[in-house]
């Protein structure tokens, strides 16, 4: 079977303090599975996509769980490698009450996932799909994973792109290095504000930065997360901000701009056009900032349902 969608990453064990609770003094830790290119698999899954993820995790219990819950959200799991004594990623999560922030903290050196090579894939289900997702965190995370992710630029019919920087894995430089390469293939491309003037240089207003990356990116349909501020969508010459901005009381941040990723794609495989996507985009994280966890748990009608503005109790 051909697959809508498939993303390959590292899924870690979140380990996440309950607040007011900081690490320090935590007795508790609350245990969730996520990784960026996962969650947008899982979310997608989720809203009737076909997803696949490509990865590796331990052959021990930790492995077995988080292929079962992705299973569970509707990802096929049937690429992912099993690795006999290899460990499982882990990051810790601090909730902070402002005007403490989140704070995050990664133990993933030397995981499953670091020690795949690209002849360890099955390739197959990458050619075959309709998009296949990447950011990012995968070349940054050792030359095996930068190894997968280039394998990954040739072999994919038509890509999806989340810079998704992150500044403990690698300097701007390296990033900017890299992601330069990929923006002409790129088909998607998801960035948010502070990553296009830390990686790439560009500032000003929105607008503007998103006609300088149509720019480098000539054939992708572009999306810049400004998040709290909304968003700004560009697609053949034309520029878009969401219609409206559902109220949200945040209950976790983290993965909101993997769920606008899965939400704008989901609406843009099934044809809608650039404000129906950038509108879909924006409910979507707006659901899962109102979730516990790195994963949506969503469905078609919760998201129907923000978009109409309601109701407010569904009977």
């Amino acid at each position: 079977m051909s697959h809508d969608l498939v993303a390959l990453g590292e899924v870690l064990l979140r380990l996440s303090a309950i607040a007011p609770a900081r690490l320090e003094t935590a007795r508790r830790l609350d245990v969730q599975v996520g990784g960026a290119e996962a969650n947008v698999a899982a979310t997608a899954a989720r809203l009737g996509l076909r997803t696949a993820w490509i990865s590796a995790v331990p052959a021990d219990p930790w492995g077995d769980r988080i292929r079962r819950e992705l299973a569970a959200h509707g990802v096929d799991c049937a690429h992912v490698r099993r690795m006999e004594g290899a460990r499982v990623g882990v990051y810790f999560v601090e909730y902070g009450v402002p005007p403490r922030p989140v704070r995050v903290l990664y133990d993933r050196r030397d995981s499953a996932f670091a020690r795949l090579t690209p002849d360890a894939v099955d390739w197959e289900p990458v050619r075959r799909a309709r998009l296949v997702h990447l950011t990012g965190i995968t070349p940054a995370l050792g030359p095996p994973s930068r190894a997968l992710a280039e394998r990954t630029l040739e072999e994919a019919p038509a890509l999806s792109f989340d810079v998704n920087y992150r500044a403990a894995l690698w300097p701007p430089d390296a990033c900017r290095a890299w992601v330069e390469r990929v923006l002409p293939r790129a088909r998607f491309l998801f960035v948010g504000r502070e990553e296009a003037q830390t990686v790439l240089g560009l500032d000003g207003s929105p607008e503007a930065v998103v006609e300088a990356l149509a720019r480098r990116a000539p054939t992708a349909t572009i999306a810049l997360l400004m998040g709290p501020e909304g968003s700004v969508a560009a697609a053949d010459g034309r520029l878009v901000r969401p219609r409206a901005r559902p109220a949200v009381q945040v209950v976790d941040p983290i993965g909101a701009g993997d769920a606008y990723a899965a939400g704008f794609l989901w609406a843009a495989l099934r044809g809608a056009d650039l404000q129906e996507a950038v509108d879909t985009a924006t409910v979507v994280a707006a659901l899962k900032c109102s979730l516990w966890g790195d994963i949506a748990p969503i469905d078609p009608q919760d998201v129907a349902d923000a978009l109409a503005g309601g109701p407010a109790v569904r009977r």
